[in-house]
């Protein structure tokens, strides 16, 4: 199934975004890491709708998933600021998702 790696990546990534933003609130200086939050957050959310969307069997999603990639990419450079293990397996998994919408949109 063409969407099956993207959806699991997509799950991969929502999973560590909602961890490390709620990780990030347990930091000592968690002003440091508001745009890690915010980034976190907005990247679960895109993935999360990207994720339902591919449920449904919709065809016209490639600018959607072009969005993703974008949102996935600037997560992962966002948390790969960062030298909590929490964010830089986000980095990693973010980074994974924007390679499966890059190889959804080949």
């Amino acid at each position: 199934m063409r969407n099956e790696k993207l959806i699991q990546a997509l799950c991969n990534c929502i999973n560590h975004c909602n961890y490390c933003a709620d990780a990030c609130l347990d930091e000592d200086n968690v002003k440091m890491m508001v745009d890690c939050i915010r980034t976190d957050r907005v990247c679960a959310e895109v993935c999360s709708t990207l994720n339902q969307v591919l449920a449904t069997g919709y065809k016209d999603i490639n600018d959607l998933v072009a969005y993703c990639r974008k949102i996935c990419d600037a997560c992962a450079e966002e948390c790969r600021k960062h030298d909590a293990k929490h964010c830089q397996d986000c980095a990693k998994a973010c980074g994974e998702c924007a390679a499966a919408c890059d190889a959804f949109l080949a």
